[in-house]
């Protein structure tokens, strides 16, 4: 595809030498059963190829895919094959071949370059296969053949242009977002006391694939009451109990592209007045964060926005003691509030990216799409007020850094009190 191929294009201009990135393997389950097939996001990023057991190989301007070859009887039991002449035509590349020819075909491509960059210590196998062809060239040096002098980790130049979303990925995380956005609207008038959580589940799983995402980009959490406050639940199996809080943190992906979106809501559709103090707090220390997320703002801003907001809220609602600058210093506030406030999202929902340049904190730009996400969770403890125990918040939206500031891509789900309470009632 054209985008594919620019990008690919802009890679040569960063490049010397030859570039050689492969995709993600087919893996087993159990038995003869597998796993359902997810490329890897950098040869994705530069090919737009989905197909498994493929090769990219850049080199003297041209690009060059290996991939399988057109078998109508495996296709009769595994789909459609693009095959390499159908890629080549289908992804614009100069060249296509079979993959059984790659590793005969590697040392040819080794020769005579200064250097050859690829995913270095990804996979054991690949690392193998180009040690074995470095020595196969390294053993012709009589013949008046030179070796590449230097091997690189092609990952982090990719990394750096993944970053910058261009219109296609903006436009495909922005369906995600919709998507996941409305999966959430639907599990809060789904939820009621007495369900089960993975009841919850299937609704947001069932609402993806009704609008067309091809999975979930992570494993669903649907968190009830406490166990809300274990950050990566996915049990997903316990019964929702009428007073308690329900976290749902769920994403969807589209074409490679992921959506993360978590609301908590009250279960029964009205939060208790501990609720409500906890979740307006976290609800002020996103509203906090998000100004922050403007071109020339520190990666830090928003994180540090947060942090100060909840320490504050803490402190006033007695979970801590000490001053805003002793909490903080001394990170008191980590019992309630223990992870980061973001991180990018693309590709991967953890996206590629650095969070720093040097020792200094990156600045945000336009292009940029990270999520914010602060939370509050609050186990049961002797010097806490037993009125919040077992509560759990996070409240997190994906957003698009631009010239102007920010665009907000999950903002059509419900995140505030009045705006929860009345959807759930509707």
């Amino acid at each position: 595809m054209k985008v594919h191929h620019e990008r690919r294009k802009r890679l040569f201009e960063k490049i010397e030498g030859v570039v050689i990135l492969p995709t993600a393997h087919h893996q087993v389950r159990n038995r003869d059963s597998h796993y359902p097939y997810r490329f890897d996001s950098h040869f994705y990023y530069l090919t737009g190829f989905p197909e498994p057991e493929a090769v990219l190989v850049m080199i003297e301007g041209k690009s060059i895919l290996f991939c399988r070859e057109k078998d109508m009887e495996r296709e009769i039991w595994d789909g459609y094959r693009y095959g390499p002449e159908g890629a080549k035509d289908r992804f614009l590349f100069d060249e296509a071949h079979p993959i059984s020819t790659f590793e005969d075909m590697l040392p040819k491509f080794l020769a005579d370059q200064p250097c050859v960059s690829y995913p270095v210590g990804q996979d054991e196998k690949f690392d193998s296969k180009m040690i074995s062809a470095l020595n196969s060239v390294r053993s012709q040096v009589r013949s008046g053949i030179s070796s590449p002098s230097e091997i690189r980790d092609i990952r982090p130049q990719i990394d750096e242009m993944r970053l910058f979303k261009d219109e296609h990925e903006l436009l495909l995380i922005r369906r995600s977002a919709q998507i996941a956005s409305n999966a959430h609207r639907i599990a809060m008038k789904t939820a009621k006391p007495g369900m089960m959580e993975y009841q919850i589940e299937a609704e947001l799983l069932a609402e993806f694939r009704r609008k067309g995402a091809q999975a979930p980009s992570y494993t669903p959490i649907v968190a009830g009451g406490g166990n809300a406050c274990v950050l990566h639940y996915v049990e997903n199996n316990a019964q929702l109990k009428g007073g308690d809080l329900l976290l749902i943190d769920a994403g969807c992906e589209l074409d490679g592209y992921a959506s993360d979106i978590t609301r908590t809501f009250p279960v029964n559709g009205k939060f208790s007045p501990a609720q409500k103090d906890l979740y307006e707090l976290v609800l002020s220390a996103q509203a906090e964060a998000l100004l922050e997320v403007k071109a020339g703002s520190s990666w830090q801003s928003p994180h540090e926005a947060a942090v100060r907001i909840l320490s504050q809220g803490f402190i006033d609602l007695g979970l801590c003691k000490g001053s805003l600058e002793e909490v903080i210093e001394s990170g008191d506030y980590r019992r309630f509030y223990m992870h980061r406030t973001g991180h990018w999202l693309g590709l991967d929902v953890h996206d590629a990216g650095s969070y720093k340049t040097g020792e200094a904190w990156r600045n945000l730009e336009p292009g940029m799409v990270l999520t914010v996400e602060p939370g509050c969770y609050v186990r049961p403890a002797e010097n806490v007020p037993e009125y919040f125990w077992n509560i759990g918040i996070r409240i997190e939206d994906d957003v698009h850094v631009t010239a102007e500031g920010h665009e907000i891509l999950t903002k059509d789900t419900p995140k505030t009190i009045s705006e929860i309470e009345d959807w759930m009632v509707s």
